[in-house]
């Protein structure tokens, strides 16, 4: 059995080295074939032109930052604005009101008592001035705001122009990506420009497009007061990021954020949710939460929102618990006014005793 089947094996051996040699010649071919279109791939890229002028928002480190541009920075700086205070210092930026949501600005520093987890603090900063801020502008670009752009840009020129004419401001414009459009400036055409970069498409992330604007903010405005204003019409539903991350986020920082919300496109269910989600981001900062029943209210709302900024408190306290150990630590201010009766007060209620890095998507 074995000698007969001798004479066909080795015909067989033959064949397959003869076949090897075959596919050996067409794989070196192929391996050649290939080097030459990869090598043309590559050089095309090389040469392909760069970025248009909408620029992806990824924000910032120290090495590979974009720098502000020169053309937009148009204001002059003086360091008579700056806050000068030591390194562990807490700063609240409080809004009071009256029992009508009325804003109350002549009250002295003996109407107010601030405590942090319920151990009484004392004050070493008060004062109440009309400080210029640094402030980002954050607009849906997602499909659904199609309609509403026209509107919503019109009330975001409203709310620069009623500011402090030494205020600093950026915009995003924010879909399933967050885009800088408009870097730090006051100059109101290079503001428009930036809110007219319509691209109205896609889904909507503003928890990622909040997370990079606050490391923006803190990183680039070159100002004491940090501010966010946040236009959106609906549910978060493309973030890497989650609610509890960017609320966190917003604890970890001292921005007051401002949230407007045109909603009611969607269903029930997800209006709950984006409306739940606006409040806990603006409350955990200490600004105010919006719902407009239509694009034109937003300008009246943009108004609202300028002059809250311009009559805010500035408390600041050196924490009497000096451990930076990570943990939460719960801020309240209370207001006492026997000329205006009860009054409320909203700021942050919180922050984190630590310096590690916020949270951002990845």
């Amino acid at each position: 059995m074995l000698l007969r089947n001798k004479a066909p094996l080795r015909f067989l051996i033959n064949r397959m080295q003869r076949n090897c040699g075959k596919w050996l010649a067409l794989t070196a071919s192929f391996l050649l074939l290939w080097s030459i279109m990869d090598a043309q791939t590559k050089q095309s890229s090389e040469v392909r032109p760069g970025l248009p002028d909408k620029q992806k928002f990824e924000g910032t480190d120290d090495q590979g930052a974009r720098t502000s541009p020169s053309s937009q920075r148009t204001s002059s700086r003086s360091d008579d604005f700056r806050l000068r205070v030591e390194s562990n210092l807490v700063v609240l930026h409080a809004t009071v009101l009256d029992k009508n949501s009325k804003p109350i600005t002549d009250l002295g520093e003996g109407d107010f008592r601030v405590f942090e987890n319920d151990v009484e603090q004392k004050l070493k900063v008060f004062k109440r001035e009309d400080i210029p801020v640094s402030v980002g502008i954050l607009v849906d670009n997602s499909g659904s705001m199609r309609d509403k752009r026209r509107g919503v840009n019109a009330a975001a020129l409203k709310f620069v122009q009623t500011s402090n004419p030494n205020d600093e401001v950026f915009i995003v414009n924010f879909n399933d990506e967050a885009y800088l459009d408009a870097d730090f400036t006051d100059n109101m055409k290079l503001l428009q420009d930036g809110l007219e970069k319509i691209d109205a498409r896609g889904g909507t992330a503003l928890y990622d497009a909040l997370s990079m604007s606050l490391k923006y903010l803190s990183e680039r405005g070159t100002r004491d007061k940090k501010v966010l204003l946040a236009i959106t019409d609906g549910e978060d539903n493309a973030s890497r990021l989650s609610l509890e991350q960017t609320v966190k986020a917003v604890q970890h920082s001292n921005a007051v954020i401002y949230t407007v919300g045109l909603l009611g496109d969607e269903g029930p269910r997800s209006t709950r949710r984006a409306k739940r989600a606006l409040q806990e981001i603006s409350k955990a900062s200490g600004g105010a939460v919006y719902f407009p029943r239509n694009p034109d209210e937003v300008i009246t709302i943009a108004t609202q929102i300028s002059n809250d900024i311009r009559n805010q408190f500035v408390l600041a306290y050196t924490p009497s618990n000096l451990a930076r150990d990570g943990s939460f630590r719960k801020v309240e201010v209370r207001v006492s006014s026997k000329k205006y009766g009860k009054l409320s007060v909203r700021t942050r209620n919180g922050y984190y005793a630590s310096s590690e890095p916020l949270p951002s998507p990845s």
